[in-house]
């Protein structure tokens, strides 16, 4: 079959690899119908991350119709139009039990090494390095998917794929996001969101779903801003404004009750002078740049809540630590429990509360056209803000 592949630093191919096949009874192999380009898959792509290996098969955005059934799983059956959550779960330790789905202590195979560095295991991950398991990820024409008895929904009749592609996470994750900040109509909160990339996007949504009274959003890519607005959210561009002296204005002085960091670990950007030499410094190196996590724990108010989707492998450059514990902030983070939303989101779609589709710009039946698109989701060309693959047509 073909797939796209992480080479080395900087080079996606697709190549042809092997078919996948059941490997647990549990599994299911599926064709995928639709598979999307993550902002996260960039930081794959930038060697962000480590322990990828040359020719690891990428992807965790997925979803496909049910061609083999292992023999233990009787929950699904061939034909059944499945949504693949990018966070593998068993459904049955403490974690998940808790509802802590992304913290599943039995599905990384690669466990032992991932505590190693994060203390303890998590769950496994599609596409998303060894240190996650090694799992192949589903930018591929066909997906073993593992535990499949746990983690997809079926997809009823009446929706398009690209309207339930973006539950196997980039929607999860921004209303995960959303929910962290405590939002509910009657409190009326005002959200600054860091990051209109596709999870900034969700986020946005996610916000005025739950009820938020305001929405700020912050970049410096003017279709993005353009797409927050089209929202009903005001925005913030970067380039031109000081988020801060500007949040303040736009509130009154009163702050943010809430901020979300959709961006992560390739932040850029500052408004201090201090700020603008660690800017140039850290993008030296491969240290993690905390610029959007630092404006947002300067630019939310005091008492206020730091929700963090945004994606962070290893060591960070300096953050501002003693101002999150100075103005008593709650910083909310974690992968998302995405097997948690996936029910309650499907239905606010089949509601006509959202269409998730409306954050693709791009579209493509041809694997081989990926490592273009690649190039042009992380340049920010030709107004990219989400690519999706149908690779067998259609």
């Amino acid at each position: 079959m073909k797939a796209l592949t992480w080479q080395k630093k900087g080079k996606i191919t697709c190549e042809s690899v092997p078919d996948p096949t059941i490997f647990d009874g549990r599994d299911v192999i599926i064709k995928v119908t639709a598979c999307a380009i993550c902002g996260s898959d960039l930081h794959l792509m930038d060697g962000m991350m480590p322990t990828m290996q040359c020719g690891d098969v990428l992807g965790h955005e997925t979803m496909g119709e049910v061609i083999e059934v292992g023999k233990d799983n009787t929950r699904l059956s061939v034909g059944d139009r499945i949504v693949v959550p990018f966070t593998i779960a068993c459904g049955a330790c403490r974690q998940c039990q808790w509802g802590n789905w992304s913290c599943c202590e039995r599905t990384n195979p690669n466990g032992r090494e991932q505590a190693e560095t994060f203390g303890y295991p998590l769950s496994g991950l599609f596409g998303y390095s060894h240190i996650t398991g090694g799992f192949a990820g589903g930018q591929a024409e066909y997906l073993r998917v593992p535990y499949a008895d746990v983690g997809p929904i079926i997809v009823p009749e009446g929706l398009d794929d690209e309207q339930v592609l973006f539950l196997s996470d980039i929607f999860p994750t921004g209303y995960q996001a959303a929910e962290n900040c405590e939002i509910t109509p009657e409190s009326e909160k005002t959200i600054a969101v860091w990051g209109c990339g596709p999870v900034g996007q969700m986020a946005i949504r996610s916000c005025f779903l739950l009820g938020a009274k305001r929405v700020i959003a912050i970049d410096e890519v003017p279709e993005r801003l353009a797409m927050a607005r089209a929202s009903n959210a005001e925005t913030i561009d970067f380039r031109t404004q000081n988020i801060q002296e500007t949040l303040i204005e736009m509130t009154g002085a009163l702050g943010p009750d809430a901020v979300i960091e959709a961006v992560g670990m390739e932040a850029h950007g500052a408004d201090t002078m201090m700020q603008k030499v660690g800017s140039v410094l850290l993008s030296a190196t491969t240290l993690e740049r905390p610029f959007a996590l630092n404006q947002a724990i300067l630019g939310c108010r005091p008492g206020g809540i730091v929700s963090m989707p945004g994606v962070y492998a290893g060591a960070l450059g300096p953050v501002m630590i003693g101002v999150l514990m100075n103005k008593g902030l709650t910083l909310r983070t974690g992968q998302t429990n995405t097997q948690k939303y996936l029910r309650p989101l499907l239905e606010r779609i089949q509601n006509g509360e959202i269409d998730p589709s409306f954050v693709i710009s791009h579209r493509s039946t041809n694997l081989e056209d990926g490592p273009a698109l690649y190039e042009k989701f992380r340049d920010k060309k030709d107004n990219c803000t989400k690519v999706v693959f149908r690779p067998h047509g259609n």
